[in-house]
């Protein structure tokens, strides 16, 4: 099973835990460190009253919705490449995680939500005594 995780989320770029549930998909970085998960989402042009983010124990669900500028009346478009509307992005993450802990903020475009792991979920280092 880690090898097809592997392989599908190098392939498809995402984890299959997660899901795609409007219209876009924001790029997401997730990492680990011994105390938490970091999780930077690049979001840019949004404000941060349109951002919502919500934990549900592991379940972590990133929502928004990004609005297209006002069109004038004498303006034609060309290309539009960047995405616009509403997204919805679940993430399932890997350990037990603090609730009460969660940070987030939103600069420059990205939003990154730190989140504290559980004591039970921190690594430990046990010694052993060899006799």
């Amino acid at each position: 099973k880690d090898d097809f995780d592997r392989i599908f989320r190098d392939f498809m770029g995402f984890y299959p835990a997660e899901t795609l549930r409007e219209g876009w998909l924001p790029p997401v970085d997730i990492k680990e460190t011994p105390d938490n998960i970091i999780v930077s989402v690049e979001i840019p042009g949004m404000k941060k009253e349109d951002i919502k983010v919500v934990l549900n124990g592991n379940q972590l669900t990133i929502s928004g919705e990004r609005k297209m500028e006002k069109e004038e009346k004498d303006e034609t478009y060309h290309r539009i490449e960047r995405a616009y509307g509403k997204f919805q992005r679940t993430i399932t993450l890997p350990v037990e995680l603090d609730e009460s802990k969660v940070k987030a903020s939103y600069e420059q475009g990205v939003l990154t939500i730190t989140l504290p792991k559980t004591e039970r979920a921190k690594p430990k280092e046990i010694k052993v005594e060899v006799k």
